[in-house]
Formats: C-alpha cells, sequence, structure tokens
C-alpha cells in the first residue's frame, strides 16, 4: 500500500529525496528490479 504523498502523484523515482529515503519500499511504490524479474522467471518456469 502507497502511504507517501509524493510516491501518489509521481511516483519514488520522481521524489527529489528518492536516493535517501529510508522507507520507499514500505510506504511509496518502490520495487527491487532484482525482485520483479526473479519473481517474473519464477512465474515463467512454473506456466
Amino acid at each position: 500500500m502507497t502511504l507517501c504523498p509524493i510516491a501518489l502523484l509521481a511516483g519514488c523515482k520522481k521524489c527529489p529525496v528518492f536516493s535517501v529515503c529510508p522507507l520507499k519500499g514500505f510506504i511509496g511504490d518502490y520495487r527491487k528490479e532484482g525482485k520483479t524479474q526473479t519473481a517474473q522467471k519464477a512465474d515463467k518456469k512454473n506456466k
């Protein structure tokens, strides 16, 4: 769930404090690309 007002409007990557934000994965919409890619590969293998 996205709680950060900046993440709701523009997204985490467009935020001016993105590089130093410790909570971007918890209250923002930021997802690590490694986890996303791994999940996509697992989905393809399961089909």
